[in-house]
């Protein structure tokens, strides 16, 4: 009976797929009912209970403390109440002198779902994918989910199933709107709201950049940050591509993403051990990747969204390495047209290809005084994110005027 036999990443897949299917079903009843409630109570919920928060911000790590800093510094500034939710103990947010946003750690692992699936709040907002997919449900007691992306970048490749269970979706761009809307199609699901509002944070980079003194003169400076994952730089060359930028004579910063040191531990722990830092390589693992972005003269990366903020901020050229992306785990195999990111690469920057690990000085330099790949960073800057200099200001205005229409 070989013939029966599916593998079982194959398996699990299907498996994923039919979950997915069966959840955007109850979705879009339970949209229908809520939507006839809203009706019938003549266009207005019901008053909120003295017990529920009205707005809440969460993060399954500080790493995203960036894109939630100006967004509380606005409620701040407005005098309006927030609770910020975070599931690192060591956030930087516990260090903020806020006087109207209430930060409280939602404890580590299940502790941090079971809080949030019996959370009693108006709007919750968040970067955080998968919502009523896995562990993160969507409590009864919460009126509206609003998802905003960390990064200028797909909203399509997020695993799957990845916004489907929001309700509304910040954008920091048409393009992700975009998207939003042919996954709702293909899938059969319901209208999402969706609004532009810019990224916050890349603007707060943007003032930080012109604020910042000249850099000191330097050694020419590579930066290598990839994502993770199977399609990800060190899954496919593993350590041949350190050596090979070390053959370069420049030097070299590696900063791999944080997921890395989580789901490739063992991968992780095997680089940093075979190359330990030294005058020409150094680790790099700050919080706050500003001042590793700022020193580097040349991103190398595959699909990881800090191309976006090394182009789009630092007006600086990248290589970006032509892996073998599977579409499979993510909302992108969906979709017929290609992704955002790999239309737009081959525009900003030069790809990496496996016989050019053999000389990779040559293709440093040659990217580095290509002068055209400027005109293609400035329109993917308008294109990726737009509203600039006004995301947090968006982000504010959106969650409270949603709030007033819920409950006025």
């Amino acid at each position: 009976m070989h013939y029966l036999y599916i593998d079982p990443g194959t398996g699990s897949m299907l498996f994923t797929i039919l979950i997915g299917v069966a959840g955007a079903g109850f979705y879009a009843v339970r949209n229908l009912v809520m939507k006839l409630r809203f009706r019938l109570s003549g266009g207005k919920q019901e008053k909120v209970s003295k017990n529920k928060i009205p707005i809440v911000i969460f993060t399954d790590s500080k790493r995203y403390w960036n894109l939630f800093e100006p967004i509380c510094d606005e409620f701040e500034k407005r005098k309006t109440k927030l609770v910020y939710m975070t599931a690192s103990e060591d956030d930087p947010a516990f260090k903020k002198q806020y006087q109207y946003i209430e930060c409280q750690y939602t404890g580590a692992g299940n502790r941090t779902f079971a809080k949030l699936n019996l959370l009693n709040a108006g709007i919750v907002l968040s970067s955080t994918p998968g919502l009523d997919v896995y562990q993160w449900k969507r409590s009864k007691d919460v009126d509206w989910y609003v998802h905003i992306p960390h990064a200028a970048s797909d909203i399509t490749m997020y695993r799957m199933f990845g916004i489907d269970y929001y309700d509304a979706i910040l954008t920091t761009g048409q393009y992700q709107i975009d998207q939003v809307r042919a996954l709702e199609a293909v899938r059969k699901l319901p209208a999402k709201e969706t609004c532009v509002v810019g990224l916050p944070y890349l603007d707060i980079m943007a003032k930080r950049l012109e604020a910042a003194p000249p850099l000191p003169p330097h050694e020419r400076t590579v930066l290598l940050a990839p994502s993770w994952g199977k399609s990800a730089i060190f899954s496919r060359f593993g350590g041949r591509i350190i050596d090979a930028l070390h053959k370069t004579g420049y030097h070299i910063i590696v900063r791999p993403h944080p997921q890395s040191f989580i789901s490739e531990k063992e991968q992780m722990e095997k680089l940093m051990q075979e190359y330990p830092e030294s005058s020409w390589l150094e680790w790099n693992r700050d919080n706050d990747n500003f001042e590793v972005l700022r020193r580097a003269d040349l991103l190398i990366s595959d699909f990881s969204g800090v191309i976006f903020d090394f182009t789009l901020v630092y007006d600086k050229p990248v290589i970006y390495t032509e892996t073998a992306y599977d579409k499979a785990p993510y909302d992108c195999c969906w979709l017929k047209d290609e992704t955002w990111t790999f239309t737009v690469l081959p525009k900003i920057g030069m790809p990496l290809r496996e016989e050019d690990l053999n000389d990779m000085k040559v293709r440093i330099d040659q990217c580095l005084e290509d002068q055209h790949f400027a005109e293609a960073r400035r329109q993917a800057r308008d294109e990726a994110w737009q509203c600039r200099g006004h995301g947090a200001e968006n982000v504010a205005e959106y969650l409270i005027k949603k709030q007033q229409q819920l409950y006025s």
